[in-house]
């Protein structure tokens, strides 16, 4: 007995019931039917009262008539599927169902009561009554709907099911977001308010709750304590500064959730799956740099185009946006197998008409590169292949020149001799008064193209274009601080800092690869393109926000603590040198750095000696050659130091 009881216990109907999942559609029609055969009661005696007599029972009796009125209610029950909703997420839509399911049965069985009343002059139910139960039917089964969806909803929410939310804004994105919170079958979010700094919003009902002001006051005693999350409309997310604006909320312990902007939504209203959490990426206090992706298009279109270092974070994103521009093949080169594959298999799945090649090959081996370019004939190289790490390329300065001097050198005097149109050079901002090796690995490749485009264009018919970009840390990239920042948190902290005065500029993977782009276009060869990066970010902050995003308290859930600066770091970047200055172009937010120029005759001589020493693993001869080939190159907090002395 008591294992026939488990196994029934256990079957889908009760393991739904005790897990709160879904009512089976013939319970919800069981109660439904019950609700039906009440309301006719109800009705019947109502009528009873009414008329002071029993009803005439010539034609039907009571039970007849009830067992009439339900049976036919079944059949539009049916009709109209009234039954087949979950009942915690009832709404608008199964309120309509339910009016016209108990309608339409009502003008039927009249229909059919005055027809025998024609022929026979007999009534088979009283209209009042049919009225009567008409009202009360649809209440009744309203009412049950209702309650299943507020009860489910009260400990739902007090489980930590259904996080209750307020929208901040109050035109129309916001109402497209409430009103996907309110009809929605994934129960997810409650709406229990907006939050608006329009004066003339605030006070106001909006859909059956209330706006409320945007101020300290008001947050702290309406807000805190009643919601846990905010929810930022598109439209206000584009007009605010988010880097302070959201601050009151951030501040406040609560989560910020933001939606899409509203010419991305799908039939006019955002899927609640389309609302994420907002990233520190949404808070850099920068304008988004706005590129011409006509002119870009123009030069990529139709073309063959090499990326190397294709299955990194940057060259990746470089792969596939120039893939938006249709070129005529796409070369990925990387001596990295496994992200080389895992990019390979993206573009097949995303672009199955993209028409590209996967080359593996080292940047550093001339003959392998040499093939691969006699073979394609790129007619643009972008150039992406680096070390990047600076703790890292201050222990091994032999392969920091290796990879980011030698090959950089045989790309471009590659690209001279098969005669390849434009030559991209990703660098970077620590190439500016290097303090470490990476920096100034990436100033000498940088003076490298430069001085050889100088050269071809004094002495060579043809000549490759040769275009340098120059900028900060990117987030997200692979090993940078914002990836590292969140593993630190999901491991319950602490997040350690270098330094708590340390200051960075930032830029987004996609706004990085589209300065490359717009760079490779708009370049006439030798240029150094740096950009508006807005303010620095101090890092200690970056932190601290980030542990408020991921719902915790500074110090108090996750502690910050201060490592001391590494090997060849600083405490902040420059984009430009005291005796570099800057020219405008047709976008106000990128320049051109006019730098140093020198003679390849002899800068080339001395990167072959600084290659030399390199392939003899001579760490200090050839961190002493960097320096005299970059003669701003000071050491910090590096063993190379005494070589400034």
């Amino acid at each position: 007995m008591k294992e026939k009881f488990n196994s029934l216990w256990n079957s889908d109907v009760f393991s739904h019931l005790a897990s709160l999942k879904y009512l089976p559609r013939w319970v919800v029609l069981l109660f439904d039917i019950l609700l039906c055969l009440i309301s006719y009661y109800i009705a019947y005696y109502i009528t009873l009262k009414i008329y002071k007599k029993l009803p005439d029972e010539r034609i039907l009796s009571v039970f007849q008539r009830e067992g009439l009125i339900v049976g036919c209610q079944i059949i539009f029950f049916w009709i109209f599927h009234t039954y087949s909703g979950v009942l915690r997420y009832s709404g608008y839509v199964d309120a309509t169902k339910l009016l016209f399911a108990v309608s339409t049965n009502i003008i039927f069985i009249s229909a059919a009561n005055f027809i025998i009343c024609f022929f026979t002059d007999l009534h088979a139910f009283y209209y009042s009554a049919l009225i009567i139960y008409a009202v009360l039917s649809f209440l009744l089964l309203f009412i049950l709907r209702l309650s299943v969806k507020t009860i489910y909803d009260y400990f739902s929410q007090n489980s930590g099911q259904i996080i209750p939310v307020m929208i901040y804004g109050s035109q129309s994105a916001a109402i497209g977001i409430a009103k996907m919170l309110q009809t929605t079958t994934e129960n997810k979010y409650k709406l229990v308010g907006f939050i608006d700094d329009d004066k003339n919003a605030t006070e106001k009902i909006i859909m059956g709750v209330k706006v409320y002001s945007l101020n300290e006051e008001t947050i702290k005693k309406y807000v805190v304590n009643r919601v846990k999350a905010i929810i930022v409309s598109p439209l206000k997310m584009s007009t605010i500064n988010p880097n302070t604006d959201l601050d009151i909320f951030i501040n406040n312990n609560l989560s910020v959730l933001t939606s899409p902007p509203m010419s991305i939504w799908q039939n006019d209203m955002p899927s609640i799956k389309q609302i994420k959490s907002i990233q520190i990426e949404d808070l850099l206090e920068r304008p988004i740099i706005d590129i011409s992706n006509e002119n870009t298009e123009k030069h990529l279109k139709s073309k063959v185009i090499l990326v190397t270092g294709a299955a990194g974070s940057i060259g990746g994103e470089i792969v596939r946006q120039v893939i938006k521009y249709n070129p005529k093949l796409l070369i990925l080169v990387d001596q990295a197998e496994s992200p080389m594959h895992e990019l390979k298999l993206q573009i097949e799945e995303k672009y199955p008409d993209m028409n590209f090649t996967s080359f593996l090959g080292d940047v550093r081996n001339k003959e392998r590169m040499e093939f691969m370019i006699d073979l394609y004939r790129p007619d643009i190289i972008f150039h992406a292949a680096a070390y990047k790490h600076v703790p890292l390329m201050e222990d091994n300065p032999v392969e920091s020149i290796q990879v980011n001097v030698k090959g950089t050198k045989i790309m471009a005097d590659l690209a001279v001799k098969y005669k390849v149109e434009r030559f991209v050079m990703i660098s970077t901002d620590k190439a500016v008064n290097p303090t470490n090796i990476m920096g100034a690995s990436k100033r000498i490749a940088e003076i490298y193209v430069q001085s050889l485009y100088r050269k071809l264009q004094k002495e060579a018919e043809f000549t490759t274009k040769f275009i340098t970009t120059r900028f900060g840390n990117v987030l997200g990239s692979n090993g940078s601080v914002i990836p590292h920042f969140k593993n630190q948190i999901e491991k319950g902290g602490p997040i350690t800092v270098t330094h708590p005065e340390i200051i960075r500029y930032f830029m987004t993977i996609p706004e990085a690869c589209m300065l490359v782009l717009e760079a490779g276009s708009m370049g006439h060869g030798g240029e150094i393109y740096i950009f508006d990066m807005g303010s620095p970010v101090k890092i200690v902050n970056l932190a601290r926000k980030m542990i408020r995003l991921a719902g915790f308290i500074p110090e108090v859930d996750i502690k910050i603590e201060f490592t001391g600066l590494r090997p060849g770091e600083k405490l902040y970047e420059e984009l430009l040198n005291q005796k570099e200055i800057t020219t405008k172009t047709h976008n106000p937010k990128i320049l051109i750095a006019k730098v140093q120029e020198y003679h390849f005759e002899t800068i080339s001589a001395q990167i072959d000696e600084l290659i030399q020493y390199s392939s003899m693993c001579k760490d200090f001869l050839t961190v002493s050659l960097m320096k005299k080939i970059v003669p701003e190159f000071l050491s910090k907090n590096s063993q190379y130091e005494r070589l400034d002395v």
